[in-house]
């Protein structure tokens, strides 16, 4: 393989990006299929602890051509940073410039951690684009207020009174009582805070420009209208994974899209797999399925 540093024009800005050129032949040849690693929350091209880094080597040696690229306002890219629901432009750029430096490929897989999958969704909202055959979806952010307390009652505030240490540090005076339960009861009323139901106002705010107040809608939209394959990879240990596996749960319209993707679960797994064994895993099932949709099966 090969890696050079190139650069992603998009919207007057330079963005800057690795790609990783695979030379492969054989009965494993996924020349013709692409991926493009998106770079999601406050992390430029390298990743935490060296991810995308190490992804992208592991899948040009598995004969997969790649790039990662910083959006704006990130790394040494150019320009202002924006939020995730708003860089479908420099997606269509990246894709556009993947294709463009390796015209063997064809298509593209997007992959995406956190914040990242929900970009990658919400592009197929935004801007469908016939190239992407498929999406890896790692703990997709799906925050919302009242339902990141459900999940910080359920999951956070349950270990916390159940952990000998939580009542350790109370009885020896490192916690203020009256603090933490103030704390609790706004999470709590928090949780509680209805949601619209209406039809109507769900759909209106499909058709609104994107927000941080209707991401979700447009990404499960998004989501929808994939004729492509879909990935889902979450971790057991995170609560970002769990909020979006709540919402899942909860509604009809997500779980749909959820049974209809392949989902691999790593039980032990923290949001960024931070482990070697956790990471080898990632890189194992995105390669796989990059050969599936290479293959059509």
């Amino acid at each position: 393989m090969t890696e050079r540093f190139i650069v992603v024009h998009s919207a007057g800005y330079k963005l800057s990006a690795i790609l990783h050129e695979a030379q492969t032949c054989g009965p494993d040849d996924t020349s013709d299929t692409g991926v493009l690693i998106l770079v999601g929350g406050p992390q430029y091209r390298v990743g935490s602890h060296r991810q995308f880094v190490k992804l992208s080597r592991a899948l040009a040696n598995a004969g997969i051509s790649n790039l990662r690229a910083d959006f704006s306002g990130m790394g040494d890219s150019d320009g202002e940073l924006q939020p995730f629901y708003a860089n479908n432009q420099a997606i269509k750029q990246a894709i556009d410039t993947l294709i463009e430096q390796h015209p063997a490929i064809k298509q593209v897989v997007i992959w995406g951690l956190c914040d990242a999958a929900s970009a990658a969704l919400l592009y197929n909202y935004q801007q469908p684009d016939s190239r992407v055959a498929g999406l890896v979806l790692l703990n997709p952010w799906v925050r919302q207020q009242h339902s990141h307390a459900q999940v910080m009652l359920k999951h956070y505030y349950w270990q916390r009174l159940s952990s000998k240490a939580f009542w350790q540090k109370l009885l020896g005076g490192g916690l203020n009582p009256l603090q933490s339960f103030k704390d609790l009861l706004q999470t709590y009323r928090t949780s509680k805070t209805k949601q619209s139901k209406d039809a109507a106002a769900k759909q209106q705010a499909i058709k609104e420009q994107t927000t941080a107040d209707n991401y979700v809608q447009q990404m499960l939209a998004g989501w929808q209208s994939f004729t492509g394959k879909t990935l889902v990879i979450t971790s057991g240990n995170d609560h970002t994974a769990q909020e979006f596996l709540d919402l899942c749960a909860d509604s009809t319209a997500w779980q749909q899209c959820l049974a209809n993707a392949h989902h691999h679960h790593i039980a032990a797994a923290n949001h960024t797999f931070a482990n070697a064994l956790w990471r080898a895993e990632v890189e194992q099932q995105t390669i796989n399925f990059v050969r599936q949709i290479k293959s059509g099966r």
